[in-house]
């Protein structure tokens, strides 16, 4: 049987292990972790042959920048292509929150780590030691990627999970980036932001019927 490789990338503030509960439930599937960097050395794993790439939030504006040249599908879970508010695009979190983040990295790193985690509904702290540097870049990437034309330029099927009751990633937000992508399929759960941990199975089922349709 045809079985592609996943690619895992993972969001702000997470590493590799963020993906363990749903990597078990793929058991049947070869998979590979990427690392960002925000807590260990990064790594990104090079992957012979086809692969499906599934990015976590920010990891899926992150694949959109990195798509393997040998992807044959995409899924993007509690994702976004763009995160932060414009014009064109007010369903978007306000810059203004992103950027009090970056102002409170400066004086209070552990805080803003600790508070927009319990906002995700993690209730003891990542192992490891942060990278703070790191960190802040990736609140840069957050503040500043729009990657909504190369989504829309996507030439492969896309999966789209996502939570009703997200505090990171709203509802309005997931639809208006979404709605004018002519491959989407999108999927919703009364669930939040962490859904790989918090509905591994339900998550596992969808990527897996996505894959045999693929």
């Amino acid at each position: 049987m045809f079985r592609p490789t996943l690619l895992l990338v993972h969001g702000w503030a997470f590493d590799r292990h963020f993906w363990e509960p749903l990597r078990r439930e793929l058991g049947n599937y070869p998979s590979v972790t990427a690392d960002l960097g925000f807590y260990g050395e990064p790594e990104i794993p090079a992957v012979d042959g086809p692969v499906v790439a599934v990015g976590h939030s920010l990891g899926f504006p992150w694949l959109l920048r990195h798509l393997p040249e040998q992807c044959i599908g995409l899924v993007g879970i509690n994702a976004f292509p763009r995160f932060t508010a414009s014009k064109d695009f007010p369903e978007g979190v306000p810059r203004g929150q992103v950027r009090a983040m970056q102002r409170d990295m400066a004086k209070a790193p552990e805080q803003v780590l600790t508070d927009f985690q319990a906002r995700c509904g993690i209730e003891h702290a990542m192992p490891g030691t942060p990278h703070w540097n790191t960190l802040k870049e990736g609140l840069s990437w957050l503040l500043q990627w729009d990657e909504r034309e190369r989504l829309q330029g996507l030439s492969v099927p896309l999966l789209v999970l996502a939570g009703r009751n997200d505090p990171i990633v709203s509802p309005a937000m997931t639809t208006a980036a979404f709605a004018a992508c002519p491959r989407g399929g999108c999927h919703w759960r009364e669930d939040g932001h962490l859904l790989p941990n918090s509905a591994p199975v339900w998550c596992a089922t969808h990527i897996r019927a996505f894959m045999a349709a693929i």
